[in-house]
């Protein structure tokens, strides 16, 4: 009998964790890229151009029933995230995705890997952050979708995703970057959470690690957290990681203020909607957005110790990684010499 490697269909490959996933896989699985408009551009994996909307995933039947055949896993880590679409249209790409790639989770008798989000134990206010609100409720909506239907599947919900733990790499920044560079830069003199809101992040190499464990030992139910938990940062100690930073870069940085947020409801927001200049009125709805969505008072579910990466996840490695993430962020933009490395 001739060995083959498995096949692994990856959608949402030109994304952060798809690249990162690549990286991982591709020595060891025979990787296909199910993409829509950008190409992969990677010798690594072979890929086809397709779409949730269309039947047969945008290929012709024998094409499809060949591709389903062939596969053994799906990824799917392909979603709409931008808060600027419309709640309709993240709704619709997000659950289109869940229930096109089922069907062909079951017809290839493979299992499905649905990357969700850890938020979705915690939905944010519509009034505050009505796109953040719709990427969650989508995610809420896809998940119950993968959970009752058939076919195999596991659901893993990683919080906010930031660089690599060791060099704070990642093919795309995030929100958090936005956030830590303006705090970095001197442009938000005041943070709309308070102190002991706890900030749940987690490295890309966790995450990654965490999704190719699964596909390696053939998980193929379960519900699994991949946040900080009870380790994550608070966003007294998050600020504190960014001006450490300024200050080893010589930035000259002021510390900004911790406003909770409730207090920029009733006093702040009143004082300032209408005099703010429009760059800063909407730096400061960012903010607010963000602080909405990913401030916790409590913290969330965690399954990184039951999968064997509770070391990536400690408070003080978290540390580690939010500097180096934003050091490599701080490069991008010129701010840093890129000879200088992270801390160990």
């Amino acid at each position: 009998m001739t060995w083959r490697k498995k096949t692994i269909l990856l959608t949402g490959a030109s994304g952060l964790v798809g690249r990162a996933l690549i990286d991982d896989l591709a020595a060891e699985f025979d990787v296909v890229c199910l993409r829509h408009r950008r190409s992969i551009n990677d010798v690594r994996v072979s890929e086809f151009s397709g779409s949730f909307a269309e039947p047969c995933l945008g290929l012709s039947p024998a094409d499809y029933a060949v591709l389903a055949k062939r596969v053994d896993a799906i990824v799917h880590a392909a979603a709409a995230t931008s808060w600027k679409l419309s709640p309709e249209r993240i709704r619709e790409v997000n659950t289109s995705g869940a229930t096109a790639l089922l069907g062909l989770a079951e017809q290839a008798s493979a299992p499905l890997y649905f990357l969700s989000t850890a938020f979705v134990a915690c939905p944010p206010e519509k009034h505050h952050s009505p796109g953040a609100a719709a990427y969650v409720d989508s995610k809420i909506e896809a998940e119950a979708i993968v959970r009752e239907h058939p076919a195999p599947s596991v659901i893993v919900r990683p919080s906010i995703i930031i660089g690599d733990s060791l060099d704070g790499r990642m093919s795309q920044f995030q929100g958090i970057h936005a956030v830590m560079g303006a705090i970095m830069r001197g442009q938000a003199p005041m943070i709309p959470m308070p102190a002991d809101a706890l900030i749940d992040f987690v490295p890309l190499d966790a995450v990654t690690g965490v999704v190719g464990k699964l596909l390696r030992e053939n998980i193929t139910a379960g519900e699994f957290w991949l946040t900080a938990g009870d380790q994550a940062l608070s966003a007294l100690e998050l600020l504190d990681v960014c001006m450490e930073l300024a200050a080893d870069l010589g930035l000259g940085t002021p510390k900004p203020r911790l406003i909770p947020t409730e207090a920029v409801d009733r006093l702040i927001l009143p004082l300032l909607e209408d005099s703010l200049p429009p760059r800063l009125a909407a730096r400061f709805k960012f903010l607010l957005e963000f602080a909405s969505l990913f401030q916790k008072s409590g913290a969330l579910p965690n399954s990184m110790s039951e999968l064997g990466f509770a070391d990536s996840v400690t408070n003080k490695a978290l540390s580690r990684a939010a500097y180096n993430t934003l050091y490599y962020w701080a490069q991008g933009k010129g701010l840093a010499p890129t000879n200088q490395k992270q801390l160990a």
